[in-house]
């Protein structure tokens, strides 16, 4: 892959001119307007430089019945409105013809927002959480597996080590190609906290830095092309797909969130039970009583649940839950952790499906990121009560029980 030191461009409240000005001065060639279906997919439509004030303005449309889950085909005129602080330049390439990427919302043809557009459901729920004082934040830790091509390079599940938690080389043959995954990574602006070799044979993890909850939405779309596309430069498939191995560990993506008011944590409170506030309680209660329904979106294949194994590492079929640090719990609470911040961070462990999701543990070309309602309670109503919230997920038959309580 040919590298070079890509300049990381600081587009936060770039207008039109500013993103036409940009690629101009960086020989960009080639625009994506990128864009995500309901399940997560990257799309994207590639314009050349002659279509570049054409599609800063959002006049570029594209058939929108042929996308999964957005409309039917006698309403199939969509618009792409791209979010000028997205501009962003691969670094590969000729640097004479340099191509780069706006991630796009989509709007109708009267220019109204799409109610189907995954990115824009996200921003209509960050806006309904500001106009209460809240601002939230996300950070993700994704898995994935990296395979060897199989005859005429059509896919397969044959993994490239037989690595597993930690592991170095000569176990961990992946080093090299998670580098340049950093490494490009690096280059696109992301702060990459931490890379290493996953439990499964041939399985990754590669965890960056949190960020508002758009910021990191749009992040894990870039990440998991960046991934597929250097992956491929080394001869090897990456794939999200959440247990492509039986016997193996599937892939998940543990999503840690927090809200804040101004600087303080809303999820604190010193003098309560557990040191959470009510704020907490109620997002947790929320979470919980919504699951069954965004999981529909949050992990839509069937493989998600082949991850739901009796006494399996981390997806056991066991009562979705909330509790302090443990396995076991589908949400947990962590406790402040000064290198990372000093707040509590709520995060859910789910079976996996890909990376879009509100507080799922799940990346795989699956899922989308949403919001998860902020308002919502668990049934009891009663979030001092002391005993744990649980809700199971029964398979085969989905059958959900009452929290511990008894309400």
């Amino acid at each position: 892959m040919p590298r070079h030191r890509s300049q990381i461009l600081d587009t936060s409240g770039a207008t039109a001119q500013d993103v036409l000005d940009l690629a101009a001065t960086n020989n960009v060639r080639f625009l994506r307007l990128q864009f995500t279906d309901i399940l997560g997919i990257n799309k994207n439509v590639e314009i050349p430089a002659s279509q570049f004030e054409k599609a800063v303005a959002g006049d570029i449309m594209f058939d929108g019945s042929s996308i999964e889950g957005f409309v039917r085909i006698e309403e199939s005129d969509m618009l792409l409105a791209p979010d000028f602080s997205t501009f962003q330049i691969y670094p590969w390439g000729d640097e004479k013809s340099r191509v780069a990427r706006l991630i796009c919302d989509i709007n109708t043809p009267d220019g109204q927002p799409f109610p189907g557009d995954p990115r824009g459901v996200l921003k209509k729920m960050i806006a309904r959480a500001a106009k209460l004082g809240y601002t939230m934040n996300a950070g993700m830790e994704a898995e994935f597996f990296m395979f060897k091509p199989g005859p005429d390079e059509e896919p397969s599940t044959v993994t490239h080590d037989v690595g597993s938690y930690f592991d170095l080389a000569p176990a961990d043959l992946g080093e090299d190609a998670r580098r340049a995954i950093v490494d490009v990574l690096e280059r696109m602006g992301f702060e990459v906290e931490a890379a290493h070799h996953e439990v499964a044979h041939g399985q990754h993890e590669i965890d960056f830095r949190y960020a508002e909850a758009l910021k990191t939405a749009d992040n894990i779309t870039t990440f998991r092309f960046v991934v597929k596309y250097v992956a491929r430069t080394f001869g090897l498939t990456a794939s999200f797909m959440p247990k492509p191995i039986f016997g193996q560990n599937g892939s998940g993506m543990h999503t840690h969130q927090s809200l804040f008011r101004g600087k303080e944590n809303a999820f604190w409170d010193e003098k309560s039970e557990w040191e959470l506030s009510s704020t907490a309680l109620h997002y947790i209660g929320g979470l919980l009583r919504h699951a069954r329904g965004f999981t529909a979106i949050t992990n839509p294949l069937v493989n998600s649940y082949k991850r739901l194994v009796p006494d399996g590492c981390e997806s056991t079929i066991c009562p979705t839950t909330w509790g302090k640090p443990a396995p076991s719990s589908r949400r947990t609470m962590s406790s402040p952790k000064p290198w990372v911040s000093t707040s509590r961070r709520s995060f859910w462990r789910r079976s996996a499906s890909n990376g879009r999701s509100t507080s799922p543990r799940c990346p795989s070309g699956s899922s989308t990121i949403t919001s998860p309602s902020i308002n919502g309670s668990c049934s009891c109503g009663r979030h001092a009560c002391g005993e744990p919230w649980r809700l199971s997920f029964a398979l085969p038959r989905g059958q959900w029980l009452s929290p511990a309580c008894g309400s």
